[in-house]
Formats: C-alpha cells, sequence, structure tokens
C-alpha cells in the first residue's frame, strides 16, 4: 500500500514503471519524473486503464476517492474510460462553444441573411467590448446572474440603452444556442426589467415653419460633395431614418415610377416600405444619377463608391451650418414632417404614421402592407414638397391649410 512518503521517495527512471496502491490504484512514474495516477480494470472481459490525475496536484486520499468512483461504474457494467472520454469531448465542446463563439457565428449568420452592415457591426463590438467578461465563458455557463453583471457594469458606465440593447442581443445570441442544440434555455429572458429603464431621448429638430425656411436656405446654400449635398436636400423630402437615406440603393429607386421601395431588412420594424417621390425628389435623383448611377448607393463615401457615406456625414454637416446638435439632427427631418404635416397642413395622422413606417396596425393586429393609402400618401408628400419650397423661398409663411 502506498504513503505520502513512498511517493515522494519514488524517481523517475529509463522507462514507464507503475507501484500499485489497493482495488486496483496505482502510480505510474514516467522518465520525465511526472507520477500519474492510474486505475486498472477489467471491463467487458478486457484488461483497461483509467486516467485518474497527477501527483502531487491530486492527492492520495482524493486519488483513492476517484477510483471508487471509478469502481462504482465498472460494478454498474460501464467503463470508467469511456466516460473520461465524453466528459473530455464536453469539456472541449464546451471550450469551443464560448459566449462569444457562438454571437459571433450567429452574427455572420444573420449579415449573410441580410442584416445591415452597421447593425452587424454594432452586435460585434457589444460582444467583443461591452460583453467580454462573459466571451471566454462556455455559453451553457452563463447564468442570468453572471449576465445581469455584465449589463451592470454597462449601466455604471451610463449607457443604459446600450445595456438594454446587449440584453436583447443576448437573447437572440441564447435563442441560436438552443436551437443549434448548444444551450438549454435562454437566461437573458429571465432579465426583462432588472435593467434600468433608459430616459426617453427626443432627436433634436425644427418645426417652426420660418426655422425651417432657415434651414432649407442653409442646406441649398451648402457646399459639399454631391452626394453629401443631395443627401441633404433629400432628407427632408422623404423624412426616412438617416441609416435609411444613406443606405439607398438606386436598384430601389423607380424614377419613371416616382418611388423608393425598401426592403424589410433594411427597415427597423423589419417591414418593407414605400416611399413616394415628390416632383422636386425625383428632379434631384435624376441630377444625381449620372454621378453615382453607376454604382449600387444612391450616396456613396467620399473614399469609396463601393460604400454609403458615412452615418456622421449628415449630421456633420448640419454643424458645419451652424445647426448644433440640439437644434437639429439628420433623424430630427422625421419629427419636422411629423409636426407639420399634422398641425400646419391638416393631413390625417393615420398617413402621417405610415409614411414614417411606424408600426401601425389595423383593427385585427396585422401590420399594414407597404401601398397601404399609397394615393392619399403620394398627394401628401408632394404637398409637402411644395410647402417646403415655399418655405425656403420666403421668411415668413403663412400655415397652408389642406382643404377638407
Amino acid at each position: 500500500m502506498l504513503t505520502d512518503a513512498k511517493l515522494r521517495a519514488l524517481k523517475p527512471r529509463d522507462k514507464v514503471y507503475r507501484i500499485a496502491d489497493t482495488n486496483g490504484l496505482c502510480i505510474e512514474v514516467r522518465p520525465t519524473g511526472a507520477k500519474l495516477w492510474r486505475y486498472r480494470y477489467r471491463h467487458a472481459g478486457k484488461a483497461s486503464m483509467a486516467a485518474l490525475g497527477e501527483y502531487p496536484g491530486m492527492p492520495l486520499a482524493k486519488a483513492r476517492a476517484e477510483r471508487d468512483k471509478a469502481r462504482s461504474l465498472v460494478k454498474r457494467g460501464t467503463s470508467p474510460a469511456h466516460v473520461a472520454k465524453a466528459e473530455r469531448a464536453t469539456k472541449l465542446d464546451q471550450a469551443n462553444n464560448t459566449f462569444a463563439a457562438v454571437a459571433l457565428e450567429f452574427l455572420a449568420k444573420r449579415e449573410k441573411e441580410g442584416m445591415g452592415a452597421n447593425s452587424v457591426e454594432r452586435g460585434r463590438r457589444l460582444v467583443e467590448k461591452d460583453l467580454a467578461s462573459i466571451g471566454n465563458l462556455p455559453i451553457v455557463e452563463v447564468s442570468a446572474p453572471i449576465l445581469l453583471a455584465a449589463l451592470r457594469k454597462m449601466e455604471q458606465r451610463g449607457i443604459v440603452e446600450s445595456a438594454h440593447r446587449a440584453r436583447g442581443l443576448a437573447g437572440q445570441i441564447f435563442r441560436y444556442a438552443i436551437a443549434t442544440g448548444r444551450a438549454e434555455r435562454n437566461p437573458a429572458a429571465d432579465l426583462i426589467g432588472a435593467l434600468e429603464r433608459p430616459k426617453t431621448k427626443h432627436f433634436a429638430s425644427i418645426v417652426l415653419p420660418s426655422k425651417i425656411g432657415e434651414l432649407l436656405r442653409a442646406i441649398h446654400s451648402y457646399q459639399g460633395s454631391p452626394a453629401t449635398v443631395a443627401a441633404l436636400k433629400l432628407a427632408p423630402l422623404v423624412f426616412v431614418r438617416p441609416n435609411e437615406l444613406r443606405h439607398a440603393e438606386w436598384s430601389e429607386i423607380d424614377l419613371n415610377k416616382a418611388t423608393w421601395d425598401i426592403a424589410a431588412v433594411k427597415m427597423k420594424m423589419k417591414q418593407p416600405h414605400l416611399v413616394p417621390l415628390s416632383d422636386q425628389a425625383v428632379v434631384l435623383l435624376r441630377e444625381l444619377h449620372p454621378l453615382t448611377g453607376s454604382g449600387k448607393y444612391v450616396f456613396p463615401g467620399t473614399r469609396s463608391m463601393r460604400r454609403p457615406m458615412s452615418e456622421n456625414t449628415i449630421n456633420a454637416a448640419l454643424r458645419y451650418m451652424g445647426f448644433d446638435s440640439n437644434t437639429m439632427t439628420g433623424h430630427g427631418f422625421r419629427a419636422m414632417a411629423r409636426t407639420v404635416l399634422d398641425e400646419e397642413l391638416g393631413f390625417p395622422v393615420d398617413h402621417i404614421e405610415h409614411q414614417l413606417a411606424h408600426a401601425v396596425k389595423d383593427a385585427n393586429g396585422r401590420a399594414y402592407n407597404r401601398t397601404t393609402h399609397l394615393p392619399a400618401r403620394r398627394k401628401m408628400m408632394q404637398a409637402w414638397a411644395d410647402y417646403l419650397d415655399l418655405l425656403k423661398a420666403r421668411d415668413n409663411v403663412l400655415p397652408i391649410r389642406r382643404k377638407a
């Protein structure tokens, strides 16, 4: 029987040798000096041996306890070596399926399915930076408290909206892991209501008609690249979201029919959206087409025709013209149209909301399709463009009420 003194006294030899303890336990001494615990047993009539651990990391008492566990497996007809192999495979599988690995696989899949490049990049930043503390954990080991701890760090940094966005992304990642057999539950779902509520943030916008006129005159006097100037002029006419504007593609626009058909994957609400183009918008786009029409994007970046303009381009131009972030933003053209079309021009709110691509549903809770109220919306968009022309031309314009 082995003792700690005997174990310490064992010296390496030219060849591997083993010294027995009891009930199949032995110590294997290698020429390198390593001392490894082995359990020798018979399974299905064949002699086998299982590795238990290394001495002195695993002391004698622990080795005997592990041997007893292995013996109980043999008595039940199970091979300890097979169990150990399965456990190693499970650990390897978990190591290869960390939260970050599954997350990046999920984002790559969504990118192939048409998710916007910005959304994919934003997701990667959340995973690699804000959720880095859980990135190397096997995804099956990420519990609700562990995820919450990572999100709390974001709250403490004052980025509450990003924390909510990260929780939502984590939920998608866990659902994907469940679908692919790498997780059994979604801990992000347990955190609904656990985070601080983000403060409502409204995008700065100009809604006073006389001030809108000043803004339009500044835009039409702005000297920049043709794509930037065209984007600035088109933004108030179509009042789409900034990302939708800068990712506009020529293939989506039919100048003969005066329509811009935006695919669902590009829209915030994931519903296809149809923008009727006013005469003024069509003229702008016809003038721009000889300059950028050979490429994919209507408003390409200054460095490459293969990429859309930067997300900061519109706001940077507004700042250059003297409109700070508390006065006007690229997103503010939406609030401008929403307010003035309702309060000044008297168009039905339902038509305005449809044109803003908000989540308007019918009496049965179903989303309207992209052509709902299209003739009325087309008239509204033309009236809006005509009104903007009047505001741009005059310092003081009386409200033009739409006739009932």
